[in-house]
């Protein structure tokens, strides 16, 4: 144990550390708007000519307003990420460790590097392992790479990548069956997942756009409301008044300037909306992400479960000598296809009774068949052995291939068959499985005899192949109209996957993010017959990215990609890769909204403009570092907030707009007081009564104004450009409509 300790005190134990989040209190008299509330609010209560007047009512109202935007500020921040606290929970209790020749169970913090660690199917792995033997172990790697399959564990090296290699095991992943010993290679915060933990804490949020248009809006009135202040302040002092009524009159002008009702009025139209998108399956965590949405240009989106289904569905099928499309929508309304074939039923009986096949110890290398025997039902005499597995290894047991119905040699010709067809599904990016059975005969294995798994006292070659079938994960129904409608928006849709290239892209056009007719620089090379290097990639709308070629890229590629290619997809991504290319279409100017369901997200989530997590399929820390939560895990839900956040946007403007006419005809009784001295109709607290109590009530109601025809056929907002408060909105509110209103009174 002094070797322990050692190493304890070199790699310090322990589980990633996540540092709580410090909270403070973000005093909002900090923001222009405030200072010039608390400034007012201090001069007319404390003034030393001023006793028990209405100033000190005017004095205590503002203050009253000041410390609810406080409060109203700091219940906003204290309701913010709790990332850290979701990733705690994925920490595996208790290890098992064998130390000195024994099994003990420790606390899994007390693991260190170089401690032999065994883990077993229901176990959550205490610490990034190197798998030195197994036994049919298989663990859960989805939350880390994306990948919905359980994947297999061996002492192997098979891929630089460590994410892809089969002889590590990863920290907080779950051991779905069989056994392993592994050797801990890091813990704590040196694990892939308290790399990633560490990535996303230590990022830095951006304000989002309309935090950006609301601070804008409130840097133009506050400039407007301290130039007409001072005027009005100056002008009082050089026509006699006194200083304190000058000061009155200062106040005055600054109050009837802000709207102290906007901070109310836009949170309740976020409310408002943020209620309406909850009910179409979009729960917004935080409100800012409503409008955000809105704004988005670029959706980079995981494939798994946003896109598809998330479940593994036959595609296709290959008997009696040809290909068969299978249903694989929804609500099983597809296509369909003779089932009358003999072969299709040998077919379907294979696939169902290889269901409970299990997978044999040592052969982790190669890929394992699923075989099984059966009683039949035909014979009840007789038994039948099926299989299924990797094609090219059934076709190697197989002597004979079943075509309607009858055995016919397996000769060169059904081989070329076979092998067309499977390059055929495969290169549809599916994944293709074989199937094969034999009739044992009852003389050499008859009713009751005793199969032996272990000394094998049955055939396994000289088999009849059956059929081949491809599965894939399909695409959800309503996802290509939603693709269509973010193109028709002006808005990008991007794939990023840690799935292979060749099925990230079969679904890419499933689903329409590369259009129909788009080639990438590989299909034109295809068509050319030319080697890809000397095809131009600008010739190219549509890309697909390897994770291998994106790690080699240089900034200014990944730029050059972004800014050249309308389709894009990026496949076997890793979690910092994923980071940089929303680092990247960030650069080009993009409002960038990043979905994903995975630990491996969250960094991605944390740094978009608006994070959308999955309700369903999501883990908790995509959902803590997520801006909104999709409940029914469809990508086309997005399209409806994306909708209803410009929605909101336009009415924020008509709100504000309604808000501003009445400055005008609040300012006009001062300057007619103070020019031709006639009595001061509306005091200070009357225009705050006019601000909270009758102005706010209408403008909230414009949040309830339906959108407008083509509100989704408009490009995105340019930030830049866009501004919620614009020059002719200005000139409208106290011009046209203001001085109309002051007119009238």
């Amino acid at each position: 144990f002094i070797q322990i300790r050692v190493l304890a005190q070199l790699w310090p134990p322990g589980i990633a550390h996540f540092s709580p989040r410090v909270r403070y209190l973000s005093y909002p008299v900090l923001n222009c708007w405030a200072v010039l509330l608390c400034g007012c609010e201090t001069v007319a209560s404390f003034h030393p000519r001023v006793s028990f007047s209405p100033q000190l009512y005017l004095g205590v109202v503002l203050a009253a307003v000041v410390i609810v935007t406080g409060c109203f500020s700091y219940y906003q921040e204290a309701k913010s990420s709790k990332i850290m606290d979701s990733f705690k929970n994925m920490v595996p209790q208790q290890a098992l460790v064998i130390r000195e020749g024994e099994k003990i169970q420790i606390n899994a913090e007390n693991v260190v590097v170089g401690d032999l660690v065994e883990v077993k199917g229901g176990d959550r792995v205490p610490a990034d392992l190197r798998i030195i033997s197994s036994h049919g172990c298989k663990v859960d790697n989805s939350s880390l790479t994306g990948e919905s399959e359980p994947q297999t564990r061996s002492p192997e090296f098979t891929h630089e990548n460590p994410l892809e290699t089969r002889n590590i095991c990863f920290f907080s992943t779950n051991c779905v069956e069989g056994t392993a010993r592994g050797i801990v290679i890091s813990t704590g915060d040196r694990t892939v997942m308290g790399r990633i933990a560490s990535l996303a804490s230590g990022l830095e949020v951006g304000r989002t756009p309309i935090a950006m248009e609301i601070e804008h809006f409130i840097q133009l009135i506050t400039g407007v409301a301290v130039f007409l202040g001072l005027s009005f302040f100056i002008l009082s002092l050089i026509l006699g008044y006194t200083w304190l009524e000058a000061v009155i009159f200062l106040i005055g002008i600054i109050v009837a300037n802000v709207p102290e009702g906007l901070l109310a009025t836009v949170t309740v139209c976020l409310t408002l909306t943020a209620k309406r998108m909850a009910r179409k399956n979009c729960l917004v965590k935080n409100l800012e992400a409503v409008e955000t949405l809105g704004s988005t240009s670029t959706i980079c989106s995981d494939k798994t479960g946003t896109l598809t289904q998330n479940r593994m569905t036959v595609a296709h099928m290959w008997f009696d000598n040809q290909i068969h499309e299978a249903d694989t929508t929804e609500d099983q309304s597809g296509a369909t296809f003779d089932k009358r074939s003999p072969t299709w039923a040998a077919l379907a009986r294979i696939a169902g009774l290889c269901n409970r096949a299990v997978f044999k110890p040592g052969q982790e290398n190669v890929s394992i068949s699923k075989l099984s025997i059966h009683e039949r039902e035909d014979n009840p005499e007789g038994y039948v052995l099926v299989m299924k597995g990797a094609p090219e290894r059934i076709l190697d047991r197989c002597s004979t291939i079943l075509s309607q119905g009858q055995e016919l040699p397996l000769d060169e010709e059904m081989r070329d068959a076979f092998q067309n067809a499977y390059l055929e599904l495969g290169g549809l990016g599916e994944r293709v499985l074989g199937f094969c059975h034999l009739f044992l005969p009852q003389d050499t294995f008859p009713r009751g005899f005793k199969f032996d798994v272990d000394e094998i006292n049955f055939p396994t070659t000289n088999l009849c192949f059956v059929g081949l079938m491809s599965m894939i994960d399909p695409p959800r129904a309503a996802v290509p109209d939603a693709v269509g409608k973010c193109r028709s928006a002006g808005i990008k849709v991007i794939m990023v996957t840690g799935d292979h290239p060749i099925t990230a892209k079969a679904i890419a056009k499933g689903v329409g993010i590369i259009s129909e007719g788009n080639e990438t620089v590989e299909d034109i090379a295809a068509r050319l017959n030319i080697p890809v290097s000397q095809v131009n990639p600008r010739e190219a709308k549509a890309c697909v990215v390897h994770g291998s070629d994106l790690k080699d890229m240089t900034s200014e590629q990944l730029d050059e990609i972004l800014k050249n290619h309308t389709e894009i997809v990026f496949a076997r991504t890793s979690p910092q890769q994923k980071l940089i290319i929303v680092e990247g279409c960030q650069r080009q100017g993009a409002i960038v909204a990043v979905t994903g369901d995975g630990v491996n997200d969250s960094p991605a989530l944390k740094k978009a403009d608006i994070g959308i997590a999955m309700g369903i399929a999501g883990s908790d820390v995509s959902k803590q570092a997520a801006d909104m939560i999709l409940l029914d895990d469809n990508f086309a839900s997005i399209v409806t907030g994306v909708e209803e956040g410009r929605l909101i946007f336009d009415n924020l403007k008509k709100s504000i707009a309604y808000t501003l006419t009445s400055n005008i005809p609040e300012i006009t009784p001062f300057l007619l007081f103070i020019i031709i001295n006639i009595p001061l109709p509306l005091g200070t607290v009357t225009i705050l009564c006019i601000d909270l109590g009758t102005d706010m009530v209408p403008a909230i109601s414009l949040a309830y104004e339906a959108a407008e025809s083509d509100i989704m056929k408009r490009q995105p907002r340019n930030p830049k450009t866009d501004k919620l408060v614009n020059e002719r909105l200005i000139s409208m509110a106290y011009g046209q409509i203001g001085e109309g209103g002051c007119g009238c009174c």
